[in-house]
């Protein structure tokens, strides 16, 4: 499926004179809150229908206490509390935690323009945070359609292994775009315009195999090291011309700290209402696309309905 008519080339953004670099405010209209969303219609979600096959279902939720007492970031982590209600044999239990210390969607109010201090659409850090802030930008929005379609799994880490390619998972490093369409070739993906991309860099694999006292070591790095796409004209061309969201199993989806002075935060979240998805734990996936040789598949994924949340788990399950 190609771009549609109406989307307006990467060689003409931003949009309107005096935005912020390569941002599309106004495309779909002054109070939209839905961003690259918008490009999941029901046209695009009916085809995507199609990739279920088997009913095989795969989640991508990393457990919410996966982190438990050392996140990376400096988040809280998730604590639940279990408690008995007598003279009925009956618990209730409380959760409390950070949206974004376990896999999750990073909504339109998490990550800002930084020079310009504005957010998608031109919204201020007032009225998010400030005295009278509204629900603008609230990842709430993106409950009541959700962020479903046809997902795509490009499988860096298996193919980086196969190339014999070093990598750390916990130093940053660059994922030059060049990479991902050799792997998206190796897989035989076809990419069509309003897929979701998810992206296997090796981390939650890395991850798995650390003690905790290297973990915990390493959570101490301020501002902690991670690979990640790189910061590039190309890599950003790409992801407007196709993509609806992105993903990967790793904590910052590009390479962190950025090698450029912008970062694929700003303009995908900030100029584009991109959703990133960060900490899915691709591993079953990655397995069993391996095994049958398909790397597309119908995706379903249900934020939290928080007005105002600026992030949420993903609540994600891939179906065959």
């Amino acid at each position: 499926m190609a771009p549609p008519p109406s989307l307006p080339p990467f060689s003409a953004l931003p949009l309107r004179e005096g935005d912020p670099h390569h941002s599309a405010w106004g495309l779909y209209g002054e109070d939209d809150q839905l961003g690259f969303l918008n490009r999941l219609t029901d046209d695009v979600v009916l085809a995507a229908a199609g990739e279920i096959k088997s009913g095989v279902r795969i989640s991508l939720n990393w457990p919410l206490d996966a982190q438990r007492d050392t996140p990376f970031f400096g988040r809280q982590v998730f604590h639940q509390h279990v408690y008995q209600k007598p003279p009925r044999i009956v618990h209730d239990d409380v959760w409390t935690f950070n949206s974004q210390c376990s896999s999750q969607w990073d909504g339109l109010r998490h990550f800002g323009y930084q020079k310009e201090e504005l957010f998608y659409n031109g919204v201020t850090v007032e009225q998010i945070s400030g005295e009278g802030a509204s629900k603008v930008n609230g990842i709430g929005a993106w409950s009541e359609k959700g962020i479903v379609g046809r997902g795509v799994l490009l499988d860096y880490h298996s193919w980086r292994v196969k190339k014999g390619l070093p990598f750390d998972a916990f130093q940053s490093g660059s994922i030059p775009l060049s990479q991902l369409k050799e792997i998206a070739a190796d897989q035989g993906v076809e990419i069509k315009f309003g897929d979701i991309l998810l992206l296997r860099v090796g981390w939650m694999h890395a991850y798995n195999s650390k003690s905790k006292t290297e973990i915990t070591a390493l959570t101490k790095a301020n501002p902690p090291s991670f690979p990640g796409v790189e910061q590039s004209e190309e890599m950003l061309e790409w992801i407007w011309n196709n993509f609806s969201a992105v993903a990967g199993d790793h904590p910052s989806f590009e390479c962190w700290p950025s090698q450029k002075d912008w970062k694929l935060h700003e303009v995908l979240l900030a100029g584009w209402g991109c959703p990133i998805g960060e900490l899915f734990d691709l591993e079953a996936l990655a397995d069993h696309c391996a095994r049958t040789g398909r790397f597309s598949f119908f995706v379903s994924s249900e934020v939290c309905n928080v007005p105002g949340g600026v992030a949420s788990p993903p609540n994600i399950l891939a179906i065959f």
